[in-house]
């Protein structure tokens, strides 16, 4: 080499000039001898990153030694790093001629070739190699990789598994496993090489987040909250990553934390539109309406065409009564995706409370053909079915039949043997489980129940699915022993904790409403489940034991149309405590008006053809009178529009309807002279309610429980003439109250003592019957299941 050099500068003899020809030489090999300075040769610019000059002296070099495989290996690395795949591929391709066995220039020939996507070439490279290098899990990895560029992942996944059969701590063998097998939905061993992976190599942030993403989508919140943290601790500015920190947090009813996540994103990237939208929906959980409207609306400017951005817009538009809004958003929203669950179950919402029953059951049925696994939505469904007038109670049942056949008896098979201690004279485990222990009608009969449970008998308990506490939540503490957050727990973990803590007896209070946990009840985590106050109806569960009513709610032969065994307390099955601050009676509206107001607090979906055509009928029977409807609802003017237009086909001119919306209700009630129950689905609260302003209301008794509802109410304050069984005789009864003016007057004046005096707010009472009745059950489980182990 060094007399080819020479020749080349023949006129340097001296000894300073072979050392600069030393000098050359070296550059040319690309290695650095002793005497030359760092830095100059083709390995110190590579390893410096300039990877352009290494390309040169490389090529330098070359000249000298042409069948040098390792330098054509290294010109093949500048080239490459230089992102010249092309030049690259024809250097490893020599260093593969000169040496057939170089493994380092096979795997970055197959490395380029992935580059320039030419795949089934990396392939043949990679399986040429093997012949050579038979156990390399090099090769055995990148082969993998190659494999999975071209869709065939099985193999790929075997290729992984070879090389980590030769080296268990490979990371990235681990982490490319994982991916594949997350892929496929593989997660119990997805989640295992993503562990291995993070095990091996700690700062891997990839790999926490993905199992971050794994114990999302199985409900282990509380992991994915620690993955997530984790990769935050490696990249605390990875806006994806917080974005879906803040998601579990949310899931997990932390909503000031998950805001924080949002908000944090925001002052980084305030144009991340899914920011915005997550942020919505904290506010929409929070009630802080006008907030998540905002934010909604500034999501849509950034990403116009997401669905999910209008269909929450428009959930929002519907919380505030502003329906038509609610439907073009949800319109909008079906353009961008016409396969949405939570597009047709919401726009059902709003139908159902629009009035619009026939639109509402198309809707929910449509988005329970997109996921007919979606129990919540067909509880939706069941809720707006009690209100039908033209279908039957057995027809009705039916559909809460096929609910039970759908989403509960699937979980009979994780059913377990009871270990409670079955002796029928211990003190009881009871356990109320709502989404409603808060500010809400419940608490008008729920406290007096528990305010006088005997605490010696009766261990308290409440699980509660709270999206927030409040005053009413601090009081409903002071009468429980123990309070259980459920908000956050999956279904399976919130069974675990039941079963865990040995209740006894487990209470719904909610049925088909909104929050339910009705799942829990499928899966059966305590002996004895009732079904009480929230819902009006049956549950349509099997699971559930009994259905807790009174002997006018659930007359004789109402055993047909529910699921669970009736347990009938003498009428009626609540105790009521008004609100605070109702103030006292008015005198009669009538005697001042010169005329009789009717009135009713009533949400739309009770208004039919059938109610409207009586009232229609009482309107027109009784000179001057005035009809006063009043409800969140008729908020909206449109709706409002719609119901005098109703009233309008009846013969009723919309001077005698006064509708619209005053909360607190007390002074519309004092409007009121005579109260008009719905049918066939009765008023529930806003009838105790009614009564206790002085105010007698007609009902009209139809289907078992929700038809029948306003006739025990009647029965517990002593009225029952109030009760009507034809809407001939509904028509004639509020036409009889009002014909008597100084009757009407006389009742008012009395009605609230009454009450007080009745059974309807004998609170201890009926604290009495229940508490008698939840003994009787548990003695009556413990005496078969005692029978059963004896086989007596």
């Amino acid at each position: 080499m060094l007399n080819w050099i020479k020749s080349k500068f023949s006129s340097t003899a001296d000894k300073s000039a072979d050392k600069d020809l030393k000098l050359v030489a070296a550059e040319m090999h690309g290695k650095v001898p002793d005497t030359v300075a760092p830095g100059a040769t083709g390995d110190e610019y590579f390893k410096n990153g300039n990877f352009v000059e290494a390309a040169n002296s490389y090529q330098h070099a070359l000249v000298i030694q042409p069948d040098d495989a390792e330098l054509n290996n290294k010109l093949g690395d500048a080239y490459y790093e230089q992102r010249n795949c092309t030049q690259a591929e024809q250097y490893y391709r020599k260093a593969l001629l000169i040496r057939p066995d170089f493994l380092d220039a096979a795997i970055n020939l197959g490395l380029s070739l992935d580059e320039l996507r030419r795949y089934d070439d990396a392939e043949q490279v990679y399986r040429q190699i093997l012949h050579f290098h038979p156990d390399s899990h090099h090769v055995f990895f990148n082969l993998g990789v190659t494999l999975t560029s071209l869709g065939r992942l099985d193999e790929a996944m075997s290729w992984y598994r070879k090389a980590l059969a030769l080296r268990p701590k490979f990371s990235h063998a681990h982490f490319n496993l994982a991916i594949l097998l997350q892929r496929q939905s593989l997660l119990d061993e997805a989640e295992y090489h993503y562990k291995q992976t993070i095990a091996a190599d700690s700062g891997n942030f990839s790999a926490y987040c993905n199992l971050g993403m794994i114990c999302k989508e199985r409900g282990k919140f509380d992991e994915a909250e620690i993955y997530f943290h984790d990769a935050l601790k490696i990249n605390e500015l990875h806006v994806e990553t917080r974005n879906n920190l803040g998601l579990i947090l949310q899931e997990k009813n932390k909503l000031e934390e998950a805001a924080l996540c949002f908000q944090f994103i925001l002052k980084i990237r305030p144009d991340f539109a899914d920011a915005y939208g997550n942020l919505g929906d904290i506010y929409k959980k929070q009630s802080r309406l006008e907030d998540a409207e905002k934010c909604y609306k500034t999501a849509i400017s950034l990403q116009p065409d997401v669905a999910r951005y209008h269909c929450n817009l428009g959930i929002v538009y519907h919380e505030t009564a502003r329906y038509l809004e609610a439907t073009a958003s949800y319109q909008r929203s079906l353009s961008l995706d016409a396969n949405s669950l939570n597009l047709f179950s919401n726009m059902g919402n709003t139908y159902s409370d629009r009035g619009m029953r026939v639109e509402a059951e198309q809707s929910y049925r449509k988005a329970l053909e997109i996921k007919p696994d979606h129990a919540e939505t067909y509880g939706n469904l069941l809720f707006l079915l009690n209100y039908d007038p033209d279908r039957s109670a057995e027809q009705i049942f039916a559909e809460y039949q096929a609910y039970d056949e759908k989403y509960a008896r699937q979980h009979q098979d994780t059913w377990q043997v009871f270990s409670n201690d079955r002796n029928p004279q211990r003190r009881i485990k009871v356990a109320y489980v709502s989404p409603d222990f808060r500010r809400h009608s419940v608490q008008y009969f729920l406290e007096p129940l528990l305010a006088h449970h005997d605490r010696q008998a009766f261990e308290l308990f409440a699980y509660a699915e709270l999206k927030y506490e409040d005053e009413v939540s601090a009081r409903y503490k002071s009468y429980i022993d123990h309070w259980i957050p459920t908000a956050g727990l999956s279904d399976t973990a919130l069974t675990e904790r039941i079963r865990a803590d040995g209740i006894d007896i487990l209470i719904d209070l909610a049925g088909h409403t909104g929050s339910n946990r009705l799942q829990v009840f499928a899966r059966k985590p305590a002996p004895i489940q009732i079904s009480w106050l929230g819902y009006g109806y049956t549950t349509g569960l099997k699971a559930i034991d009994y259905f807790l009513t009174d002997d006018t709610c659930a007359p004789s032969g109402a055993e047909a149309v529910f699921a669970e065994k009736l347990w009938r307390l003498e009428t009626p099955s609540f105790a009521y405590r008004p609100a605070d601050g109702m103030g006292e009676v008015s005198s009669l509206p009538a005697l001042k008006n010169g005329y009789v107001t009717l009135g009713t607090l009533t949400r739309s979906v009770r208004l039919n053809h059938l109610t409207i055509r009586a009232w229609a009928a009482i309107l027109k029977r009784i000179d001057g009178a005035k009809l006063l409807i009043n409800s969140g609802n008729f908020k909206n003017a449109d709706l409002r529009l719609d119901l005098e237009e109703k009233f309008a086909a009846f013969g009723i001119d919309k001077s005698r309807l006064e509708i619209g919306y005053d909360t607190p209700p007390w002074n519309t009630l004092r409007k009121i002279d005579i109260g008009l129950d719905c049918f066939p689905h009765n008023s529930g609260t806003t009838l105790f309610e009614t009564l206790y302003m002085g105010i007698p209301y007609v009902t009209l008794a139809g289907r078992p429980s929700v038809g029948l509802l306003g006739s025990s109410i009647l029965k517990g304050v002593n009225h029952p003439e109030w009760i009507a069984q034809t809407e001939e005789e509904y028509i004639n009864k509020v036409v009889e109250l009002a014909s008597n003016i100084d009757a009407l007057s006389q009742v008012r004046d009395n009605l609230r003592e009454e009450m007080k005096q009745s059974k309807l707010m004998d609170e201890a009472g009926f604290a009495a019957k229940v508490d008698i009745a939840l003994r009787t059950m548990w003695t009556k489980w413990c005496e078969e299941t005692n029978l059963h182990r004896t086989g007596t």
